[in-house]
């Protein structure tokens, strides 16, 4: 990576992209009436993922950026998911044809913090409310610190297809520094015994630019990691936003690494994967050559939503529990992040929308081109803009920091058709940023380009 373009580029600060346009410009315009009138749409033959979050954790993790609540007790666990079956069923209630559900995804938090009978009545309720395709993925996120016997029994006898385990990392010093101790021994008979239980699928999640973190310790992490030979791995940039999240202000700034060294680690990352045989996919995914990711990404077929880099084309994601999003043809929709309003609204018989964006067709066209973007580090602006009845001579000349990232390097443009060049990779995201006409319009902070 040329150090130039770390200078100018990596400290820029940008939506991660997983959704256009990024969710900060969700309006409370979008209310429960409008999600109802979404749903009621939803045409016959239509497919749909799933996304179920459980916002709970035995601990916190000084650097989670998630929404989650720490418990130590099984009741409020319950609670909320009777909250969710309820909130399941208004959502059927309102659909003229359910969907073909191809994927599930349960999110957190710690979904397998409930108990393992739960889990199993969970998705037999699922697949008694919505048509299952035969070969549906069904994931779930996994701290390997409380996964017990029972619940990866459970997970294989619900049916589960995936497993993502965080490890963030496995130097002690870095452990101490976030407070998730996590020796590799327990990650190691995690990943032995979902396997055991059928669960073949398994990913890792790493993170990069975490207190204490050097070169070397990403490098020891990712070694250790090999030795589990996981079908895909997952590798973030640590985003501190103390003001947000003040759990946060509990690490050492101080011990934070730069941006360059931030930059360092990831490249360690990435180079280190690639040289034991796992394919890169876009920006921060690695997969083995076999598995369907690589495949999706080397037909062109990759999509990106609010997981993540996914194989996932369906028509329709609809979201369960407080702060879950979804997107249905019209846009998108988020539910009440505050846990005692979202069960409160839910048991009302009401949905607990709170915000939400419709997408105008110019906001489908620029998605569609991010997308590509951040997919396959390439797009080819002229055949995604006649599709959507534009003239994309006009939108290449409207876009005015073209020429300057032409010059530095970052995009190489022929004719229509805009490339990232491999040693640009990793500042794919300023690419993509030059479709996004929200950009600025709103207070977010967003996470670091590279």
């Amino acid at each position: 990576m040329r150090e130039e373009l770390k200078t100018l580029y990596g400290d820029e600060r940008l939506p991660r992209y997983t959704s256009y346009p990024a969710s900060p410009h969700f309006t409370g315009e979008i209310d429960p009436a409008a999600y109802a009138a979404w749903l009621r749409a939803l045409p016959a033959g239509a497919t749909a993922s799933l996304y179920l979050h459980v916002p709970f954790c035995r601990s916190m993790c000084w650097y989670c950026g998630c929404h989650t609540h720490i418990t130590q007790h099984d009741a409020p666990v319950a609670d909320y998911l009777a909250t969710l079956k309820r909130e399941v069923g208004l959502v059927v209630g309102h659909l003229e044809h359910p969907p073909l559900v191809r994927h599930v995804h349960f999110g957190g938090g710690t979904p397998t913090i409930m108990e393992p009978e739960a889990f199993r009545d969970l998705t037999a309720f699922l697949r008694d409310k919505f048509p299952f395709a035969p070969n549906a993925e069904i994931a779930v996120e996994v701290d390997p610190r409380t996964l017990a016997p029972a619940m990866m029994r459970a997970l294989g006898e619900a049916g589960v297809t995936r497993a993502s385990l965080g490890v963030q990392s496995f130097d002690p010093l870095v452990q101490d520094a976030i407070r998730r101790r996590q020796d590799y021994a327990v990650t190691e008979a995690a990943v032995t015994g979902l396997r055991a239980a059928g669960i073949h699928g398994i990913n890792l999640d790493l993170i990069y630019g975490l207190p204490h973190q050097s070169v070397q310790s990403c490098i020891e992490t990712v070694r250790q990691c090999l030795a589990l030979r996981p079908d895909r791995l997952a590798v973030f940039g640590y985003a501190h936003v103390p003001s947000f999240k003040k759990h946060q202000r509990r690490i050492d700034e101080a011990m934070l690494p730069d941006g360059a060294a931030r930059r360092a680690q990831a490249e360690a990352i990435a180079e280190t994967l690639m040289r034991a045989g796992y394919r890169r996919i876009g920006l921060d995914h690695y997969a083995r050559p076999e598995d369907s990711m690589a495949a999706a990404r080397a037909k062109g077929e990759l999509r990106r939503n609010f997981q993540g880099y996914t194989t996932d084309s369906s028509d329709a994601l609809i979201g369960f529990g407080a702060s879950a999003i979804g997107r249905l043809p019209q846009g998108y929709v988020q539910n009440d992040l505050v846990l005692r309003t979202y069960a409160e609204r839910i048991e009302r018989g009401e949905f607990a929308t709170l915000k939400g964006y419709v997408l105008t067709s110019e906001d489908r066209l620029r998605a569609a081109l991010i997308e590509r973007i951040m997919c396959d580090f390439a797009v080819d602006v002229a055949d995604v803009s006649r599709s959507y009845g534009r003239d994309p001579d006009a939108l290449l000349a409207s876009l005015p920091r073209l020429p300057t990232l032409t010059a530095h390097g970052l995009v190489r443009r022929e004719g229509a058709v805009l490339r990232v060049p491999e040693d640009a990779r990793p500042f794919v995201r300023n690419v993509a940023a030059l479709f996004d006409a929200h950009l600025g319009t709103s207070a977010a902070v967003h996470s670091r380009a590279a």
